[in-house]
């Protein structure tokens, strides 16, 4: 499916990163961690991927695998290194030198928090971070179009748009607690909705939420969410889209092709 042959690579981070590192304790700050998803520093909630930047974060580079996953359960240490968040080990999905993604807790609660990388036993700083309710952000297939499907699996993009009147399928993060409610370091077993109702805005105007057919987890995944979007018949094209849910809406700027 294209939607997970994408993810897989906002995920994992550039597979040609530089593999030599050095010796010595992770390096970085708060400054540099940001929303996987929307690339924007201190946009944070449980159940959502983060990126972290710096150096001597990991000697090797090195992504989640099929073997590291079993019966479900999901890797807290890949490649020597671990993520800790107010002390509890974070989901790992890709490590390397200079970049690491790993999965906020689901069980962390809003507010303030300290996140710490440990590799290979040596432990970089213990940074402060803020944590949201939700942080609600569409996966991107570039710096402004959002990652959509069609309902087929095959990409929407420029070359192949949606239309009015189609079934869509937006895949975010961030999108806050399900029910029944995500278990720590498993992928999703079943299909959860969405604890809360969500809003979609085509270029600032609401959608009605009689259009939105399913908002919730992902059989098989952990921190990624599925919107089942039915397009107005009258949509512009090209439209800005925004998710919101009950305490925050998606960054400004982000669009879906349509023709």
């Amino acid at each position: 499916m294209a939607a997970a042959v994408l993810l897989a690579a906002l995920l994992f981070g550039p597979w040609w990163a530089d593999s030599s590192g050095t010796a010595g304790a992770p390096v970085y700050s708060a400054a540099s961690i940001a929303n996987s998803a929307a690339a924007i520093a201190g946009y944070y909630a449980a159940d959502t991927f983060i990126s972290i930047y710096g150096t001597n974060l990991s000697t090797v580079v090195r992504a989640i695998g099929p073997s590291d996953i079993s019966g479900g359960l999901l890797p807290t240490a890949l490649g020597g290194v671990h993520v800790l968040i107010n002390g509890i080990p974070a989901d790992m999905w890709y490590v390397s030198p200079t970049l690491v993604n790993a999965l906020v807790p689901s069980l962390l609660a809003p507010g303030a928090a300290t996140l710490q990388v440990v590799s290979n036993g040596l432990a970089g700083p213990a940074v402060p971070i803020q944590l949201g309710a939700t942080a609600p952000a569409f996966f991107q297939i570039d710096a402004t179009t959002v990652l959509a499907t069609h309902l087929d699996g095959s990409l929407v993009s420029p070359s192949s748009p949606a239309r009015a009147g189609e079934w869509i399928v937006l895949w975010t993060t961030g999108m806050g607690p399900t029910v029944p409610a995500a278990i720590p370091n498993q992928v999703a077993q079943v299909a959860a909705p969405l604890a809360s109702p969500i809003q979609i805005f085509l270029n600032g105007a609401p959608v009605s939420r009689s259009n939105i057919d399913y908002a919730g987890a992902v059989v098989g995944y952990a921190g990624l969410f599925q919107i089942n979007l039915l397009l107005p018949d009258d949509v512009a094209s090209n439209p800005e889209i925004r998710v919101a849910t009950a305490d925050q809406i998606s960054p400004p700027g982000r669009f879906l092709p349509v023709r």
